[in-house]
Order: C-alpha cells, then sequence, then structure tokens
C-alpha cells in the first residue's frame, strides 16, 4: 500500500488497496459524515470536505427538497450514501443523492444495492476542493442519470450521454430529474446567499416552484 499526501492536507491519496479494505474503511466511515471516499481499481481516496463545501452542500440539498416538496413530488434522500459496485471495483459518496423518479423503485427499502437497484436520479458535487480522482467517470460508470457540480462560482448540470467511446456527461441547460429547472434558475438562488439567509432564500425558492408549476 502506497499514501500520498496532496494539498490541500484534507485529502489522502492511497494506492493497492483491496476492496474488501475499501469496504471495511467506508463501513468504519459510517459515523464521519464528514469523511467522503473515492475507489478507483484500487486506488482509495479519503477527504474531509471544509465548511465551506458542507454549507454549499446543504443549501443545495435544501433547494432540491423544498422544489420537490412545492411540486408534490416524494423523493428519497439519502445523503452521502456509499454509491458501489464490486463488478466495477468502483464507488464514491455524493455530497448529496436523491431518489426522484426512480423513488417508487426503492421506496421502503432499508439497504440499497447498486448491482440490482437502479443509481440515485441526481447526484450534488461541490468541487471547491476538487479530487484527486475521476469521479465523473466512476458516476457515469455507476449510471448517475445527472450531477448538479457547483465550484464556489458557478453551477453546471451535468446529464449523463451513451457514445461510442462510453457514457460520459455533458451540460446542459435543464435537469432532467426536475425539468422546470434550469441552470440559471439554480445560479440566481444561490447568488443570494450572501445577502438572503437560509430559511428565507429558501421560502423564495419554494414560492417560485410552486408559482412555476402553477402556469
Amino acid at each position: 500500500m502506497h499514501t500520498t499526501l496532496t494539498p490541500p492536507s484534507e485529502r489522502i491519496l492511497l494506492s493497492s488497496i483491496r476492496w474488501e479494505t475499501y469496504r471495511a474503511i467506508a463501513r468504519d466511515c459510517e459515523q464521519q459524515p464528514r469523511t467522503r471516499l473515492t475507489y478507483d481499481q484500487g486506488q482509495l481516496e479519503i477527504r474531509m470536505p471544509s465548511d465551506l463545501h458542507e454549507t454549499y452542500k446543504k443549501l443545495l440539498g435544501r433547494i432540491v427538497e423544498a422544489l420537490t416538496e412545492a411540486c408534490e413530488l416524494e423523493i428519497r434522500s439519502l445523503g452521502s450514501m456509499t454509491c458501489d459496485r464490486q463488478d466495477l471495483a468502483r464507488g464514491l459518496e455524493p455530497d448529496q443523492c436523491y431518489y426522484i423518479q426512480n423513488e417508487a423503485a426503492i421506496w421502503g427499502k432499508e439497504n440499497i444495492d447498486l448491482q440490482t437497484d437502479p443509481p440515485p436520479d441526481l447526484a450534488i458535487e461541490i468541487d471547491i476542493t476538487s479530487s484527486s480522482l475521476n469521479r465523473f467517470k466512476i458516476y457515469a460508470r455507476l449510471g448517475v442519470p445527472e450531477i448538479w457540480r457547483y465550484d464556489g462560482q458557478v453551477l453546471t448540470i451535468f446529464v449523463l450521454e451513451s457514445s461510442t467511446d462510453g457514457d460520459r456527461y455533458a451540460a446542459s441547460q435543464y435537469s432532467i430529474a426536475l425539468p422546470f429547472v434550469k441552470t440559471t434558475d439554480l445560479q440566481r438562488f444561490l447568488s443570494l446567499k450572501p445577502t438572503v439567509k437560509e430559511n428565507a432564500l429558501i421560502r423564495q425558492v419554494r414560492e417560485w416552484a410552486i408559482a412555476k408549476n402553477i402556469k
């Protein structure tokens, strides 16, 4: 096993890690909600997100929940659920993830197995501190249809597309999980954060969604 400390110091990259070791570490970290693991065919990255990262993770999660509640859509919120598949030797933990279109397929399940169950419909990635590993490649192999990525300045909606050389993500103006939502809408909500307190911001999101879906 090789260990590499990469700046910033809250990120550690380990090489030659067996699947069983990764899963054991993932189980041990279940009580450490601010630990993020990414596993890619023997490479394991362990990250400790910053307070700013956690702030935007929570805010975007609340925005998703407000939008779906206002539109009376049922969802299954799974936070940073470990999304992995042994047959692919890959896994990661989104900052937030949601079942929306496939909510009925996993409703009531205590344990979700991505080898037989569908992947989350939407994942949120706060990329203020970038990963050493290609997390989008892992998401694509797992078949996650949509990712909202925020880098601290710009929010981008990515949707999974198939091509002759494999699945990959492309930037999209619209969400597919929530088709009435555009990138510009999400960017506008996030731009309110410096001047509008959190609950007031979420009220604006909810009111906007209700008005949007009444038209």
